[in-house]
């Protein structure tokens, strides 16, 4: 295609990329749905509307394995950039149970299904088997934007999803390479697959190494150094993609997920900006490369699976899946509801589209040389010397070997995208959903009010792993406390719906923080009114208010009073002063519920000697009475419980007391 065309379709594509992320964030469900459905729009559908494709394979050419590699790479990177090390030891064992027992269960699993439900070789049936193993972050992260699981929930689809897309990749290619093109098995097998991960892994390694060099003791020109820092990042990342990918096909995907990985759990300067900017070039190449590639697919390679095809998603959903999760998340560590909602998130993305899509053109390009070499040796064209040939004669061998070939391609590619496009629709359209039937969607604190008083208070609440939303009207407010990294609704607290919008019927606590009195009380009497909430607090700007609020039953704040409060202790106890509210300090205060059996029924004196070293129970609440605990104070579930010590020992405290 010549470049004056290309150009313009290049820019619909990302413009369409961007207008997916849009509506995804209207609408609250994953950005896949609507770029796959763009995809689809200019693929196969404009062809059979219009006669021909808008988007088809001839339009990038020669240059399409190189760009849907290095967009992979990008993606790769990015996902393996936020995994952060502390987040993963909450569920370690679970984690690792995963991406090994759940991994293998899948391919397995997957495997057998296809051998027997499309009655295909085992050689085809565990490739496809070692594809639909990616979850992957491109599906996975959407999800997990639109609906706030527990860290230890997104934790482990995150880390699922990185892992097996570079486990998932490599197994794929020494299948394809080493199985199905050299007909080799065994070590063979083994020996290609532990080459593969090493290399990427040492590449990877090495980059990192010198980016983390030169982004920390190289001056990269006060000026400019964010945008520099940026740029640098970047360029490992497709660095180290390349020089894997040169010497060992797919060694890149690992190479790269292992640069994210140590450059994301290194001190690197500059590192907001670098995730800002990473974030926003995925987004732009995630939505060209989903785009591109389901537009290339063709609708008779989904037809042709039927209701074998229909069998195999079934059983890849609904019974694959939540026996992988059950065995590998077993233990107390995640609910049961949390399992299921696990369970029911497994979709499947980059990695297993883009990957069969370059597996095929090479199945057709060796069916093609087959064909050719049939001609060339009946002295005709493939098509006749294909209808022509004898049995048994080597033009009818080579003609055979090519529809072989050709078969593959289309099941392979149509299994592949089948699954794709059930489990991004059901699961991540309807993922939301399942969350708020399971009630695994963390309780929220809404803060009415983006202003400074509602921007502090949402940071504090935020260092301590609280669910925040803030609501607001005014623009400008909006646009600073998103900046800020809150997430934010915009609309007026004062109004039902909006409240509702925010996740009112499933918080904790509501605050309302604006600098308007009225607006305050009328937003606490429709919290307590209309949601079932815990508690709820008004701000009160003017002293003079707060009887009359405190008359109607409203917790009220006065603005003056918490001044005059931290002043005083500012002056008569400096020391727990700073240990209670400067953020970021070594010390820490908090109050919890106990729901843990590991308390309940227990002394203090028992008790004690488990919390971490540098905590302690200060004073506990029952039924409203506080009260400082002797030693053999017993401990019941409901009972209050307040932690002092340092922080993070009071935050593994605190998930000792309650395991939510």
């Amino acid at each position: 295609m010549a470049t004056g065309e290309v150009i313009p379709l290049v820019a619909a594509i990302i413009g369409l990329g961007v207008g997916a992320q849009l509506l995804a964030a209207r609408f609250q469900v994953p950005s896949i749905i609507f770029l796959i459905s763009a995809g689809l729009v200019l693929g196969p559908l404009s062809g059979l509307l219009f006669g021909g494709r808008v988007l088809s394979a001839a339009t990038f050419g020669d240059a399409l394995p190189a760009i849907v590699g290095l967009s992979v790479a990008i993606i790769v990177f990015e996902g393996a950039f936020n995994l952060r090390i502390e987040r993963i030891r909450e569920a370690p064992a679970a984690t690792v149970r995963l991406v090994t027992v759940g991994a293998a269960t899948a391919l397995l699993g997957t495997a057998a299904t296809i051998r027997f439900a499309l009655n295909q070789p085992w050689d085809l049936s565990f490739l496809i088997g070692a594809l639909l193993v990616a979850t992957g972050p491109t599906v996975i992260t959407p999800i997990l934007q639109v609906v706030p699981v527990r860290d230890r929930v997104a934790t482990a689809l995150e880390t699922e999803g990185i892992i097996n897309d570079v486990s998932a990749a490599i197994i794929a290619v020494v299948i394809f390479e080493v199985v199905i093109l050299r007909d080799e098995s065994g070590q063979a097998f083994l020996r290609e697959f532990v080459s593969r991960l090493g290399i990427g892994i040492v590449v990877g390694l090495t980059v990192a190494v010198i980016v983390y060099y030169l982004l920390r003791y190289v001056d990269l020109s006060p000026g400019n150094a964010p945008r520099n820092a940026r740029l640098l990042t970047f360029a490992g990342a497709l660095v180290a993609f390349a020089a894997a990918d040169t010497i060992a096909s797919e060694a890149g995907v690992a190479a790269v997920a292992t640069a994210g990985l140590m450059l994301g759990n290194l001190d690197v300067p500059y590192e907001d900006e670098i995730e800002a900017f990473k974030g926003d070039v995925t987004l732009l190449v995630l939505s060209f490369v989903f785009i591109a590639l389901a537009a290339l697919l063709e609708i008779a390679d989904l037809v042709q699976l039927g209701l074998p095809g229909i069998a195999v998603v079934a059983v890849v959903i609904f019974v694959i899946r939540p026996l992988l999760v059950f065995v590998s998340a077993r233990g107390d560590r995640f609910t049961r509801p949390e399992k299921l909602f696990i369970s029911f998130v497994g979709p499947r993305g980059i990695i297993p589209a883009s990957v069969a899509t370059l597996f095929a053109v090479e199945l057709q390009s060796h069916a093609s040389e087959l064909r050719t070499e049939a001609a060339e040796i009946a002295g005709t064209d493939a098509a006749t010397a294909c209808a022509n040939a004898a049995g048994g004669s080597e033009v009818a061998t080579l003609c055979t070997e090519a529809a072989t070939f050709d078969n593959q391609a289309q099941l392979l590619v149509g299994t592949v995208f089948l699954v794709i496009f059930a489990t991004v629709a059901l699961e991540g359209g309807f993922a939301r959903y399942i969350a708020e039937y399971l009630d695994v969607i963390p309780m929220r604190v809404i803060i009415v009010g983006g202003g400074q008083v509602g921007r502090a208070l949402a940071e504090r609440l935020e260092d301590r792993g609280e669910n925040v939303v803030i609501v607001e009207e005014e623009e400008q407010v909006i646009e600073r406390a998103r900046n800020e990294g809150y997430s934010v609704i915009r609309g007026d607290g004062t109004d039902t719906d909006t409240l509702r919008e925010a996740g009112g019927a499933n918080a904790k606590t509501i605050v309302a923080a604006t600098g308007d009195d009225d607006a305050n009380l009328l937003i606490a009497q429709l919290s307590s009114s209309k949601f079932d909430t815990d508690r709820v607090i008004a701000r009160a700007n003017n002293p003079d208010n707060v009887e009359a609020f405190e008359e109607l039953g409203v917790r009220t704040i006065s603005s003056a009073m918490a001044t005059a409060w931290a002043m005083d202790n500012q002056i008569e106890r400096p020391a727990l002063a700073h240990w209670m509210t400067d953020i970021g300090r070594e010390g820490d205060v908090q109050e919890v519920e106990v729901t843990s059996g590991e308390l309940v029924d227990r002394t203090v004196k028992e008790v004690g000697p488990e919390l971490p070293d540098t905590c302690l129970i200060a004073l506990i609440d029952r039924g409203g009475e506080v009260q400082v605990p002797d030693p053999d104070f017993v401990i019941e579930s409901g009972d209050r419980v307040t932690l002092l010590g340092k922080r993070e020992a009071v935050r593994e405290a605190m998930q000792m007391c309650n395991h939510d």
